[in-house]
């Protein structure tokens, strides 16, 4: 009995017999790293620097998510002090807690 081509070739295809441990390896070789504390000194500036933001203003902002620090640059589309979230360029939302250091441009 001959096997045709297609058959054939499917015996050669790579074979993941642990399927999600490639990407929870991947996982496991992010470095995360801790939230840091803030001084009083810090958090009365940051408190200060929100309190004169207003939407269109272009800021420079680093927070804290998903166990990391990030920074971005961009356009303040929405501030709600009662969520306590800043909206910039309409995508990423910021918890006001998360913040660690923000300046206008």
């Amino acid at each position: 009995m001959q096997v045709n081509r297609i058959s054939r070739a499917k015996q050669f295809l790579p074979f993941d017999a642990l399927k999600g441990l490639q990407e929870a390896l991947k996982e496991k070789e992010i470095e995360y790293e801790e939230r840091k504390e803030l001084s009083e000194e810090t958090l009365n500036d940051l408190d200060t620097i929100l309190n004169r933001i207003e939407i269109g203003n272009i800021i420079s902002i680093k927070y804290y998510k998903n166990r990391r620090y990030s920074e971005m640059n961009g356009t303040v589309t929405k501030i709600d002090f009662i969520k306590k979230k800043i909206q910039i360029d309409k995508e990423l939302n910021v918890n006001i807690v998360d913040i660690v250091n923000i300046s206008i441009l």
